[in-house]
C-alpha cells in the first residue's frame, strides 16, 4: 500500500494508443492503430495486466479500478488537436484508492501519465439554515441537497446540515456564510432586507411573479446575474434553493372585514410584505419559524403568515389561531436560497462545483414539487379534521394592498439606485412575459372554468 504506480501511455495524432510503459521500463507494445474504441480499451486492459505482472503490487482490485477509470479514454479520443483531460478514480479493495488523471492533446504524438497513490481527502462543509432541523419541506430540502452532493461526489465532498440555532441563529445565516465560519446556508433573501433593500426581490414581491415566472427570470433573464452582483461584496454566491409556490395570507385570531381591522395588529410578516402591512396601520414583526407557535399562542402576536397548509400544519398553527386567510398577496412565488462562501467555492475542483450546482438545481425543483403535493393533502386535513375556517380577504383589502405595494416599491426605487436597477429588470421581464402568460396559463385557466 502507498506505492506509486506510474504508467506512460503513448498515443498518435489520431488518439490511437501505441504503447504502455511502466516505471521499470517494461514496455507493452499494443500494435494497435485502429481508432475503434472497444479494441483500444481491450488492448489497454491487457497492457495494464502486463504492467501489474511486472512487479507493481497494487492488487487485482487496483488494476480493475485503473482499467475502469481509463475505459473512457478510447471513447473520448474523437479527433486530433483537441485538448482533453479525463479524470477518474476507483476504490482499491481493502488497500487504497486509485486516482487516475489522463491528459493528451496536440496534433503530434503525445504521452499521458497515470499515477495511482493515496486516496483523495474528503472535503467537509457545514450548511446552516433558517429553519428547524428536518422541518417538513424547508428543513428537509437542505438535507436532500446534502445527500445528493455526498452521493454524486463519491464521498469527496461531505455536507453536514445544521438547523436554526444549532450553530448560528436563523437570522444570522447570511453573516455566517459571508464570514466563512460556515461554507453554506439555506434561507430566504427577504431576511437580509436590512443589509440590502433589493434582496427581497429575489425572494418575493407582493403581487409579484409566481414560481414559474421567477424560475424563468432567475435562470434565463437577468435575475441570477443581478442576484450574484448584489451578494458579491459580501463574498456570498446565491443559488435558487426551492420555491413555496403561492403562500397563504396567514393565521388570525379575529375576522378581517375591512382595513380598519389591521390597525395596531401585530403580525409576523417579513420583507416587502411587512412594509405594505405597516402602511395600513399594522405592526409587522419578524420571527423565525420556530418562534411562531408560542408567540401566537401567548398573544405576543395577533397573527402570523408562514408558508402554506403543509408547513403550517406541521407547526400546529391551527391550534393557536382560528381563521386561515388567502390569497397570498405578499408572497406569490417565494424563492428560497442556497448560499455559498465564494472563497470556499473557489477552492473546489471544477467537477465538485458542477456537482454542487446540479444538486442545488435538483433540490430546488424537489422542494417546489414537495410543497405542491403536500399542500393539498394538508389543506384537506385542516378543513375536514381540524375544522379550520378558511376565508378570503375582502376585495377592498386586497385592492388597498395592491395599490400600497406599488407606492412602496416606487418609493424605495426613488432612494436606492441598486433597488431601482433590480426592480426595473424584474418589471421589464414580467411585462414581456405577460403576453405569453395571457395566451397560455391565463387562457387555459379560463377554459377550465367554463360550464
Amino acid at each position: 500500500m502507498g506505492q506509486k504506480l506510474q504508467i506512460e501511455l503513448e498515443v498518435d495524432n489520431k488518439g490511437a494508443i501505441k504503447s504502455i510503459k511502466s516505471l521499470n521500463d517494461n514496455l507493452v507494445n499494443l500494435n494497435e492503430t485502429t481508432e475503434d474504441t472497444k479494441k483500444n480499451t481491450s488492448a489497454l486492459k491487457k497492457g495494464l495486466i502486463a504492467v501489474g505482472s511486472a512487479g507493481k503490487k497494487v492488487g487485482k482490485g487496483g488494476l480493475k479500478a485503473v482499467a475502469f477509470g481509463l475505459k473512457g479514454i478510447g471513447k473520448a479520443y474523437k479527433a486530433a488537436g483537441i485538448g482533453l483531460i479525463v479524470s477518474a478514480f476507483g476504490l482499491l479493495f481493502a488497500a487504497a484508492t486509485m486516482f487516475a488523471v489522463v491528459s493528451c492533446g496536440g496534433k503530434s504524438e503525445n504521452s499521458a501519465t497515470v499515477t495511482a497513490g493515496k486516496p483523495a481527502e474528503t472535503i467537509k462543509w457545514k450548511l446552516v439554515t433558517s429553519w428547524p432541523k428536518n422541518f417538513p419541506g424547508l428543513g428537509k430540502g437542505p438535507e436532500t441537497f446534502a445527500e445528493y452532493v455526498n452521493e454524486m461526489s463519491g464521498g469527496r465532498l461531505e455536507v453536514r446540515v445544521y438547523g436554526a440555532g444549532e450553530l448560528v441563529p436563523g437570522f444570522e445565516v447570511f453573516d455566517a456564510v459571508s464570514s466563512g465560519s460556515v461554507e453554506m446556508g439555506h434561507a430566504g433573501a427577504y431576511y437580509w432586507k436590512g443589509k440590502m433593500s433589493a434582496a427581497p426581490i429575489f425572494s418575493a414581491i407582493p403581487f409579484g411573479m409566481n414560481a414559474t415566472e421567477m424560475n424563468a427570470w432567475l435562470h434565463y433573464g437577468d435575475g441570477m446575474k443581478l442576484w450574484r452582483e448584489l451578494y458579491a461584496p459580501y463574498g456570498v454566491i446565491p443559488f435558487a434553493g426551492g420555491s413555496s409556490g403561492v403562500q397563504m395570507a396567514g393565521w388570525f385570531n379575529k375576522e378581517i372585514n375591512s382595513l380598519e381591522d389591521f390597525q395596531g395588529l401585530k403580525m409576523r410578516i417579513p420583507g416587502l410584505g411587512g412594509d405594505v402591512f405597516k402602511e395600513v396601520g399594522g405592526l409587522p414583526i419578524t420571527l423565525t419559524g420556530g418562534e411562531l407557535f408560542t408567540a401566537l399562542q401567548t398573544g405576543a402576536i395577533d397573527a402570523t403568515e408562514w408558508v402554506g397548509p403543509y408547513n403550517d400544519l406541521a407547526f400546529g398553527l391551527h391550534k393557536a389561531a382560528k381563521y386561515y386567510y388567502h390569497s397570498g398577496w405578499h408572497e406569490p412565488g417565494t424563492v428560497f436560497e442556497l448560499m455559498i462562501n465564494d472563497s470556499k467555492w473557489s477552492l473546489l475542483p471544477k467537477d465538485l462545483q458542477k456537482i454542487v450546482e446540479m444538486a442545488a438545481a435538483a433540490t430546488s425543483e424537489r422542494i417546489y414539487a414537495q410543497m405542491e403535493y403536500h399542500n393539498q393533502q394538508a389543506l384537506t386535513e385542516l378543513k375536514t379534521k381540524q375544522n379550520v375556517q378558511i376565508l378570503e380577504f375582502p376585495e377592498e383589502v386586497l385592492l388597498s394592498f395592491k395599490l400600497l405595494t406599488k407606492e412602496t416599491l416606487d418609493e424605495e426605487a426613488a432612494v436606492s439606485p441598486t433597488f431601482k436597477r433590480v426592480y426595473d429588470a424584474y418589471e421589464n421581464f414580467r411585462s414581456n412575459y405577460a403576453s405569453w402568460d395571457k395566451l397560455s396559463e391565463e387562457s387555459y385557466q379560463t377554459s377550465l372554468r367554463l360550464k
